[in-house]
């Protein structure tokens, strides 16, 4: 059966007509309103990013389908039988736990952080920012996160439709035009109030409301916070370029010239890489941890003053 679902594993292609679609659409519904969410440069740097990946994940798509296939032949632990329901279930909740913990990493590890910060670099929100994706993070090994999959016995062919699944659906969820969905939905899926607050730069919401598809996981582990008011999108300090290679590249440039800083020790060195982003030697720049903690402290200090 996974022979003709070969074709398919990467449907991530069949959606891009649809995707372009929908961004005229919100980009119409916009210009009516005089909302301004959409800016021509940041615009052209999303869809360029964005083609970008699409380029190399095609090619690099070969690359990791051929590694889980070796593992999925040569040391898998199970065989999963595909024509029952409730495998394709478990699948989906097993895909989707393994992206909430890829992409909390993501935004804790600064190695990780260098690939996934193009795609928060943005100080726009629309659905043109769903398409700002990284072009190294495939590269940088991201995709072994998913590699436990075919040692349980998941196909590869359906660990790449699932991940192309997961992608179609976090597209929608960019959008200002959508303020709240019904509550059961709200509670069980990321929606796009949800993901505004994963794309805010305040020290409040940093690193919060990490699902793919299902907003559960953040309940679970409590990174999960509610959108309250408009969020500041961007980063806590930005790029301030739409040049797509310094997008593209500027944090692992960054890290290059942190890590080569004279007179580190070699712990100092490493945080550089694979500590928080944020993390400075000196105190010199702040973690976001660092930084709720400040807004907490001053919110307190308000607060007493005020009693």
């Amino acid at each position: 059966m996974f022979e003709n679902l070969e074709a398919e594993s990467n449907i991530l292609i069949y959606a891009v007509p649809f995707f372009v679609v929908f961004i005229f659409f919100e980009l119409w519904i916009d210009l009516r309103e005089s909302a301004k969410s959409y800016e021509a440069r940041d615009t052209i740097s999303s869809l360029t990013m964005g083609l970008g990946n699409l380029l190399i994940n095609t090619s690099a798509k070969v690359f990791v389908l051929g590694i889980f296939w070796f593992i999925y032949d040569n040391y898998r632990l199970f065989t999963l039988d595909f024509s029952y329901l409730w495998v394709w279930i478990f699948v989906f909740f097993a895909e989707d736990f393994t992206y909430y913990w890829f992409h909390r990493i993501s935004h804790s590890v600064r190695y990780f952080w260098a690939s996934h910060v193009v795609h928060h670099s943005s100080k726009r929100y629309n659905l043109s920012t769903a398409l700002r994706q990284t072009w190294t993070g495939t590269l940088a090994g991201g995709f072994l996160f998913w590699a436990w999959l075919p040692i349980m016995g998941v196909h590869p062919i359906v660990v790449g439709i699932l991940q192309s699944t997961s992608l179609i659906y976090q597209f929608w969820i960019h959008t200002e035009k959508i303020v709240r969905l019904p509550r059961f939905i709200e509670f069980l899926f990321n929606t796009p109030s949800h993901h505004r607050v994963h794309h805010s730069s305040e020290p409040r919401y940093l690193d919060r409301n990490h699902a793919g598809i299902l907003i559960i996981w953040d309940r679970i582990f409590r990174t999960f916070v509610p959108e309250n008011g408009r969020p500041t999108y961007g980063l806590t300090v930005n790029i301030d370029s739409f040049n797509p290679l310094v997008i593209a590249f500027n944090e692992w440039g960054t890290i290059l010239s942190d890590f080569f800083t004279n007179g580190l020790s070699i712990r100092n060195r490493m945080m550089y890489i694979f500590g928080p982003p944020g993390w400075s030697h000196d105190n010199s720049r702040k973690t976001s941890k660092e930084l709720r903690l400040e807004e907490e402290q001053l919110n307190q200090s308000i607060k007493s003053q005020k009693e």
